[in-house]
């Protein structure tokens, strides 16, 4: 059976799980999410996901919603990116969870404040904020993979994609590779990975599809 994943382009939370799914070989396909067109707030994709986010996996009876959650799905359906013991597998819920509070949540909403509102309705103070509570999470990041490829031990992880979902965009939102060099390293380690795809090329949907 075919896992489909709801999911948009755009959205960084939606690449943490499509990229294990693409990297694990699971047999996968995409299902386009019209989020910006008010998809997630219908009848029916509340009914899908009551949370009213994207994404969401479906595998027949089994329906998750959160990219944490359905990445360690992947990992019990492959065998891959789950660590190799429970010190792993706990070191990478820990850097799960740091993401998700420090890293990828105020960048996803600091890109969208930057580059998806109306320029007159940008909240230039908020963003200024933002970009400095991002800029210390990079800091973090960058300090950790400056003695090691991976973000938990010697091969690719679940930590890995949850910590890169936003970093590979193209849109301004205060996040330059050179600037962190043992990221930058780290990135393009991830992109050299067979399989490995740019989040526009392996999610349907791209800011210029709305143009």
């Amino acid at each position: 059976m075919t896992i489909e994943l709801h999911c948009f382009g755009e959205s960084g939370n939606a690449y943490k799980a499509a990229l294990p799914l693409e990297l694990s070989g699971l047999a996968w396909r995409p299902v386009k999410v019209d989020f910006f067109g008010g998809a997630t707030r219908s009848e029916a994709y509340r009914a899908l996901n009551p949370m009213g986010e994207a994404p969401v996996m479906v595998d027949g009876d089994d329906v998750l919603t959160q990219s944490g959650a359905i990445q360690d799905y992947v990992s019990e359906k492959s065998g891959m990116f789950g660590g190799r013991d429970a010190r792993e597998r706990r070191e990478i819920l820990r850097w799960v969870l740091w993401d998700n509070h420090k890293l990828s949540s105020q960048a996803g909403m600091t890109r969208f404040l930057m580059n998806f509102l109306p320029e007159e309705k940008r909240p230039t103070e908020v963003i200024a904020f933002m970009q400095g509570r991002l800029k210390a999470a990079y800091a973090v990041l960058d300090r950790h993979l400056e003695s090691r490829d991976w973000i938990v031990g010697d091969g690719p992880t679940n930590a890995d994609f949850s910590c890169c979902g936003y970093l590979y965009y193209p849109e301004p939102f205060g996040f330059a590779r050179a600037d962190w060099p043992a990221i930058d390293a780290w990135l393009a380690r991830l992109a050299a990975l067979p399989g490995w795809k740019h989040p526009y090329d392996l999610i349907p949907g791209r800011p210029s599809d709305r143009a």
